[in-house]
């Protein structure tokens, strides 16, 4: 099995059977094959996302509000976003396998299992969305995430950085205050199975921010640097100012992050 060109062909795939099917695959080779040759490979960075197929894509502040989520467009168009940041985070941890070949087994094998999570979310979402009426590429989309992922394809550490300890450590902070929103209207059937699918999430996502923060920690140590490099990272790509009104401190603490981050991030107390 030729094992990045089959990372390869998953990423660049915009059928989720596709993206399933090959990273079982790549899952179940890894497993039985700690070193896997990678002296002839050259890892390409990606022109377009994947799903450019199925979305339009524009900028973010062209995205239409979302509201009104008692009716199923207005829902829909929730869990169309959400199902988008799903979709991203696939191509996002193959490409973490893909494109650091240089990584161990158990590297490796963490990321493969995040991208089968991240499946598994995005199958329950566009299932819901089906529910609705709708089909994922029904609604506009922007393509923040895989741009961060080609902006860092070149550094290792910043990748770990940017992509698992902020863009998905933020999705921590972001999915309790969609439950919040939610909530008084959880007696409608649509709405409370997506508050159970944000649940599946929330807790799978602590664990993928946990391997984050694992091996951004790993790769410090490699190249001799101090983790509050996190931060002069963040600068580098005009995210440190960001506003950030409601840190999660127990699920970033979960995640691995120290109180001394947590209260940088956000004025928050911590202990």
């Amino acid at each position: 099995m030729n094992f990045y060109k089959v990372l390869e062909e998953a990423i660049e795939s915009d059928s989720i059977a596709t993206k399933e099917k090959l990273t079982q695959q790549c899952f179940e080779y890894c497993s039985q094959n700690e070193l896997i040759e990678a002296s002839k490979f050259k890892a390409k960075v990606f022109e377009r996302p994947s799903y450019i197929s199925k979305c339009k894509i524009v900028a973010p502040k062209a995205l239409k509000t979302r509201k009104d989520f008692d009716t199923n467009e207005g829902l829909a168009t929730l869990v169309h976003a959400i199902a988008h940041i799903e979709y991203s985070a696939i191509d996002l941890a193959l490409d973490a396998v893909y494109r650091y070949a240089e990584m161990n087994q158990a590297y490796k094998l963490d990321w493969l299992e995040v991208a089968k999570d991240e499946i598994r979310h995005y199958l329950m979402l566009e299932q819901l969305l089906v529910e609705l009426g709708f089909n994922y590429g029904d609604f506009s989309v922007h393509s923040g995430l895989f741009d961060a992922s080609m902006n860092t394809a070149k550094n290792h550490l910043d990748r770990m950085a940017i992509i698992p300890r902020y863009y998905e450590a933020s999705g921590l902070d972001v999915t309790p205050q969609i439950l919040k929103k939610l909530d008084n209207k959880r007696k409608l059937p649509f709405v409370k199975k997506l508050m159970s699918i944000l649940d599946i999430i929330y807790v799978d996502e602590i664990e993928h921010v946990q391997k984050g923060d694992y091996w951004f920690k790993v790769l410090c140590k490699q190249e001799n640097k101090d983790i509050k490099i996190y931060f002069e990272i963040l600068d580098k790509y005009n995210i440190l100012d960001k506003h950030r009104p409601h840190i999660n401190v127990e699920a970033r603490k979960k995640a691995g992050f120290s109180c001394v981050e947590i209260s940088l991030l956000g004025n928050v107390k911590c202990k």
